[in-house]
């Protein structure tokens, strides 16, 4: 009993170093979500519509025959009600609207509780074009943003904490636990600015750094993910310190990678590594904030603390035992995951070592071929690595991992070539360019090319950001490894 009273006033108790930094931290979420949002109303229904790449109608259907009615709360989506293209991209665009209504201050509650569930929705939705690090992260920051709403408190602050590590240590030791030979080499960032999935310009530039810098930097990684994380949970000066070096390697990410919000998201958690001291000379003058009471307070909190706790750990066991969990642990596991929270983070586990590009070509008469382009990855040589942060092009993303040929990123691959066959609308509003304006080509195709980013003298003499090699015909080429 004694050391459930103690828990019960230390996790409650108001966090009164935290509540500029709390209302600070609700406002940059409400950008977050609306970029998020924001970026899949243009483009969701192309990948899960009815006439997209893998019509999320067709999952539905399937789970539910093989679930029964236990489907409604094994995959918690609003698209049970309708899974037509005006559903998709009218929940992207209310997520929109409770963006902005959140970043004004409206409705905070309702809106944080209809963010989130509205981006659950499209989670779901968007199966493996929305299976990513950065949108479960988002998920559990969103749902514990609701709690804010009441004011912070110490256990609240701890959840926040506790992302934050996971995040970052969780990605260090993925690093170390794949066995991955540019990172055991301190060789990573020979290859990471050249192979990432989308480059932007400050790509190319970092690649033209010495090799021994690049292993510096390699080095100042495993420093940043495996050591300055557990700082996170000592005295202010180390939490600082903590933030210091998480904002430093984030916005190097930024100025060399195009990973949509992620970063963001990475620099906002960092807030609460901060305190009310350090924001209070940027802040209104006249600031004010009336949290709100309800029963959201307590019990509730509790309940999720035990849910993220549980479900993270037994995962996070798992990555590094390589023991596959089974029985009901593993199956609890997976159900709270689907309600967005309890996941585990491994940014880039393995590096490629090679860019392979896939260039789609088609034809009318199997003997003149005509190239789509796509609107961000790679292509044309000349073409600058656009910056498009926090845009997240997940098509142009996705097909990165097709070259390895692995059977699941092959299956959405074979319905997209599939669509531009048929000469969907939808699909094609994807692409840059579709070359085939009047009927879809008879004849399809794809080519492999491996591409390389040119050094000073190349780009000087050729005007291109990339050379590249023609590898084959897709998939009569080796399978990219890693």
């Amino acid at each position: 009993m004694f050391i459930f009273n103690y828990f019960n006033r230390w996790a409650f108790d108001p966090a009164d170093d935290y509540q500029q930094i709390s209302w600070l931290f609700l406002k940059l979420l409400a950008l977050i979500y609306l970029a998020a949002f924001g970026s899949l109303a243009v483009q969701i229904t192309g990948l899960v519509g009815p006439n997209g790449i893998l019509p999320f109608q067709e999952v539905l259907t399937n789970f539910y025959q093989s679930q029964g009615s236990s489907a409604y709360w094994k995959m918690p989506t609003l698209f049970w009600f309708s899974a037509t293209n005006l559903a998709l991209t009218i929940v992207a665009l209310l997520g929109c609207v409770f963006s902005i209504l959140l970043f004004l201050g409206c409705w905070q509650r309702l809106s944080l509780i209809a963010l989130f569930i509205l981006y659950l929705s499209l989670y779901h939705a968007g199966q493996t074009f929305l299976n990513f690090q950065w949108d479960t992260l988002l998920l559990e920051t969103g749902f514990l943003s609701i709690f804010l709403v009441n004011g912070p408190n110490k256990l609240l602050i701890f959840l926040f904490h506790f992302l934050l590590f996971r995040l970052r240590f969780m990605s260090g030791v993925s690093k170390l636990a794949s066995g991955d030979p540019s990172w055991a080499n301190f060789k990573a960032l020979n290859y990471y600015f050249e192979t990432q999935p989308l480059p932007h310009i400050g790509s190319w530039y970092f690649h033209q750094l010495p090799d021994w810098l690049l292993r510096f930097g390699t080095g100042l990684t495993f420093f940043s993910e495996l050591i300055v994380p557990f700082f996170i949970f000592l005295p202010r000066p180390f939490r600082l310190f903590a933030a210091a070096v998480t904002l430093v390697m984030q916005t190097l990410i930024i100025a060399t990678s195009n990973h949509n919000f992620i970063n963001l998201l990475t620099i906002l958690l960092c807030l609460f590594l901060l305190d009310d001291k350090i924001v209070k000379p940027f802040m209104p003058q006249n600031w004010k904030i009336t949290w709100q009471n309800g029963w959201l307070k307590k019990w509730p909190l509790a309940i999720s603390t035990v849910l993220i706790l549980g479900a993270s750990s037994t995962l996070f066991y798992s990555m590094v035992s390589n023991q596959r969990l089974s029985g009901p642990i593993a199956k609890t596991g997976m159900l709270i995951r689907a309600y967005g929270i309890g996941h585990i983070y491994h940014i880039f586990p393995t590096m490629q070592t090679e860019r392979h590009e896939l260039q789609v070509e088609g034809s009318y008469d199997g003997q003149h071929w005509q190239a789509y382009s796509f609107r961000y990855k790679p292509g044309d040589p000349a073409k600058k690595p656009a910056f498009i942060i926090p845009h997240q092009p997940r098509l142009d993303w996705q097909i990165w991992f097709v070259p390895p040929q692995f059977a699941s990123q092959m299956n959405w691959f074979k319905r997209f070539m599939r669509r531009l066959a048929q000469g969907s609308p939808d699909v094609l509003a994807l692409l840059k360019n579709n070359p085939f304006k009047d009927r879809p080509p008879t004849y399809l195709r794809v080519m492999v090319y491996r591409y390389k980013f040119t050094n000073f003298a190349e780009r000087k003499k050729t005007g291109n950001w990339w050379k590249r090699k023609l590898l084959g015909e897709f998939p009569y080429v080796a399978p990219r490894r890693p």
